[in-house]
C-alpha cells in the first residue's frame, strides 16, 4: 500500500524501519511505496546514511552495521557494470605519466580494460601484480613490463602474500591505478580480503599519486578491510551513477573526483 503526505521526518522514519526489517531497500521500491521521486528517495537515504541510521549502497540501502565480506571471481565481476567500466577506463587514461614515467597496475576488471586501451607509442616503464594486465601489457613495444610475483589467487589472478608486498614497497612509481570494493569517507578504500588489501596498501604507499578506479556501485560502500584511508587516494574516477550527496561529500574532503 502506498504511503503518501508524509513529512520528510516521517518519511525517513518509516524508511529506516524498513531497512532494519528487511535487510536491504530499493531507491525505484521506496519511491513507488511512499509514492515520491527516486530522487527524493536518494535525498532521505543520503540524510539517513549522515545519521549512521544506513548504509548506502548501489541502487539502494542497507542497514548500518552490514559490511560486505565476500567477493565474486574474475568473470563475474569483468560482468557487472560492463559498460561503465569501459568508461572508467578511457577517462583514468588522462592520468597516466608522461613519456619515460612509471605506473603501477593494481589488478582488478577496470584496471584490466585501462591495459586494453594503453597508448602504443607512449615510452612507459609499467609493474603489475596481474597476470591478465601483464599479458596485455606484453605486447605493447614500448612499455617496460615488471611482473610482481607471488603466491596467485584463482579468484583475482593476482599476486598476493610476502613476496608481492616486498617487491611493491620497494617500488617508487608516478601513478598507481587502484581498484577497490568499497570507498567512503569513514573507511576509506577497502577489500573483503586480507591478502588481496596488504598487496593494494603496498602500491598505493609505493605511488606518487594513486588513482582510484571505480563504479559509483563502490561508493559509500564499506567492505571488510580498509587498505587506505579517505586522503591517501588523489583522485576518483568513477561514472554517473556517484549520488550529487557523494559527489559534493567527496570533492569537499579535497578528493579530485571524474565522472566518466
Amino acid at each position: 500500500m502506498k504511503r503518501v503526505d508524509m513529512y520528510a521526518e516521517e518519511r525517513q522514519q518509516a524508511i529506516a524501519a524498513l531497512v532494519t526489517r528487511d535487510g536491504r531497500v530499493s531507491v525505484n521500491d521506496l519511491a513507488d511505496d511512499f509514492n515520491v521521486t527516486t530522487e527524493t528517495v536518494r535525498r532521505d537515504l543520503a540524510a539517513l546514511s549522515r545519521s549512521g541510521l544506513v548504509r548506502r549502497v548501489h541502487g539502494g540501502a542497507v542497514p548500518a552495521r552490514t559490511l560486505i565480506s565476500f567477493e565474486v571471481d574474475e568473470a563475474e565481476r569483468s560482468a557487472q557494470q560492463s559498460a561503465e567500466k569501459d568508461r572508467i577506463a578511457k577517462a583514468a587514461l588522462a592520468f597516466l605519466p608522461k613519456s619515460g614515467g612509471s605506473v603501477l597496475f593494481d589488478a582488478g576488471t577496470t584496471t584490466g580494460r585501462m591495459a586494453s586501451l594503453m597508448p602504443n607509442d607512449v615510452p612507459l616503464t609499467a609493474a603489475t601484480h596481474s597476470l591478465p594486465i601483464a599479458a596485455t601489457l606484453l605486447s605493447l613495444p614500448t612499455i617496460s613490463l615488471q611482473l610482481i610475483g607471488g603466491q596467485v589467487r584463482s579468484l583475482t589472478q593476482a599476486a598476493v602474500g610476502a613476496d608481492a608486498v616486498a617487491a611493491i614497497s620497494a617500488l617508487k612509481v608516478d601513478v598507481a591505478f587502484v581498484g577497490t570494493n568499497g570507498i567512503s569517507i569513514e573507511h576509506g578504500l577497502s577489500t573483503p580480503d586480507a591478502a588481496e588489501a596488504a598487496v593494494k596498501q603496498a602500491i598505493v604507499r609505493a605511488a606518487k599519486t594513486v588513482v582510484v578506479v571505480a563504479d559509483s556501485s563502490k561508493v559509500n560502500t564499506e567492505t571488510l578491510r580498509s587498505f587506505a584511508s579517505f586522503d591517501e587516494a588523489d583522485v576518483l574516477v568513477t561514472d554517473s551513477g556517484i549520488s550529487k550527496e557523494a559527489l559534493r561529500q567527496y570533492r569537499a574532503q579535497g578528493l579530485e573526483v571524474v565522472v566518466a
